[in-house]
């Protein structure tokens, strides 16, 4: 009886509030009642009620706290079945649908801006809250599909928003597809003729667990025109922004990973040099501008600049580690433009390179010659032309390099010795792949045995 005069009273009150003046939109709820006594007391949120109940969630929409849900009414439900029955959807399935409409803040629609929120659902690899893209420009609308079509119904612990759609776990294609930052990157990606890999595809598979770098619209404005530029080059460029694997910002360090881009026709995923010392960045010339968009197959970072496809120069001049080396092959040696030698396009004698790069450390333990034409004969005494060796294509024995003067390769342990060293030098880090060649770091300068 209690039950029955508290819907009544409100049936009442929410009857004179239609009758009140329309000059706030804001649906006050006259009574003490929840996020989950106003859908249990509207029959036409049946549907979301009986979803609520399956899951568990209408206990927590009755606690006490603070929710934002947008809440999809009958019709919406039935759209979103398409014939199928509430009970053929998964209980867990179900939960994160649910949660994927929920915020765990009071958010009214005065409140809500043009960008990303955070929702209560949770991405399967990472366990991260997924987002959920709002656009303001025209009335409210989620993730580029779902429209509020009544806003600010305001309850004892939070606020309804009722939206037109029910809304579907957001993969990285929804966002890339609703961010208007995007565009050119959607353009690029889904509509350029000649591509063997369908990133429509891969950024909608349920299973893709991919991290995207995701240019904006200026990022491909200051690339410059691209019309002339093979597909086949664009299509490794665009995989020289997807990591394998959902690499949270917080998960990530300073440190080499590997994108889905390869080197030449090999199966060989090209690096890519990951600093986080202050923000992130990527091969020295991408910064992160937004970070951990997250869609239930993977996570997005908004990047300032298009990743191009990386030499073995680009990770010299990324990586502090070699530093020296880079003032050896630049400021100490004029004369030569190691750069431009270094930079040739795989293919292009004397590309593609394998390069010995010594750390900073190996360069403190010597005596950095001053004289151009001694120090440019060691710097080459790194490098073998026109040859991608990896750690796995190492053998035993002398290998010539650049200056003609060979070294000795011990693929076992694995090191290398110059002719005019003592000892080893140990191989601290292998296969930094480039797109014209591959880099091994080396814990000592290779010296070349004194000619007279």
């Amino acid at each position: 009886m209690k039950n029955y005069f508290k819907k009544a009273f409100f049936a009442l009150c929410l009857i004179s509030i239609v009758a009140c003046s329309d000059d706030d939109d804001t649906t006050f709820i006259p009574v003490s009642m929840t996020i989950a006594d106003f859908v249990a007391d509207n029959a036409d949120y049946s549907s979301l009620l009986a979803a609520l109940e399956r899951t568990n969630l209408d206990v927590t929409l009755n606690s006490n706290g603070d929710f934002t849900v947008f809440a999809p009414n009958n019709a919406a439900f039935t759209e979103f079945l398409d014939g199928a029955a509430l009970e053929d959807v998964p209980v867990e399935t179900l939960e994160q649908i649910l949660l994927n409409h929920v915020l765990d803040v009071r958010a009214p629609s005065s409140s809500l801006s043009t960008g990303y929120v955070s929702n209560l659902a949770t991405e399967s690899n990472s366990s991260a809250n997924l987002s959920m893209y709002i656009n303001t420009s025209n009335g409210v609308v989620i993730n580029g599909d779902v429209t509020v079509t009544t806003a600010d119904i305001m309850t004892d612990n939070g606020i309804i928003h009722a939206v037109d759609k029910v809304i579907p776990l957001p993969t990285m294609l929804t966002f890339v597809g609703a961010d208007s930052n995007f565009s050119t990157l959607a353009t690029v990606a889904t509509t350029t003729t000649g591509f063997l890999t369908d990133f429509g595809a891969v950024l909608s598979g349920a299973d893709s667990n991919l991290t995207l770098l995701a240019p904006d619209n200026d990022a491909f404005t200051a690339l410059g025109d691209i019309s002339g530029v093979p597909a086949a080059t664009i299509e490794q460029i665009l995989l020289n922004h997807v990591i394998a694997g959902t690499n949270i910002s917080s998960s990530l360090t300073t440190s080499y990973n590997n994108t889905l881009a390869t080197y030449g026709s090999t199966m060989n995923n090209l690096s890519i040099y990951i600093n986080t010392e202050n923000g992130v960045s990527f091969n020295g010339i991408s910064t992160v501008t937004e970070a951990d968009i997250v869609a239930s197959n993977g996570v997005i970072h908004k990047v300032g600049s298009v990743i191009t496809l990386p030499t073995v120069v680009t990770f010299a001049t990324a990586d502090a580690t070699f530093s020296t080396l880079v003032e050896a092959l630049t400021t100490l040696t004029p004369s030569t433009d190691f750069v431009a030698a270094l930079s040739t396009e795989n293919g292009t004698a004397p590309a593609p390179f394998t390069v010995f790069a010594p750390t900073n450390d190996a360069f403190a333990a010597i005596d950095v010659p001053m004289d151009e034409n001694v120090l440019a004969n060691i710097l080459n005494y790194h490098v073998v032309g026109e040859n991608n060796v990896r750690s796995t294509d190492l053998v035993d024995g002398p290998v010539t390099m650049l200056n003609d003067i060979d070294v000795t390769i011990d693929a076992s342990a694995p090191s290398v010795t110059g002719s005019g060293n003592t000892t080893a030098s140990n191989i601290v880090v292998v296969d930094v792949q480039a797109a014209n060649g591959v880099v091994h770091v080396i814990d000592q300068v290779l010296i070349p045995a004194p000619t007279n």
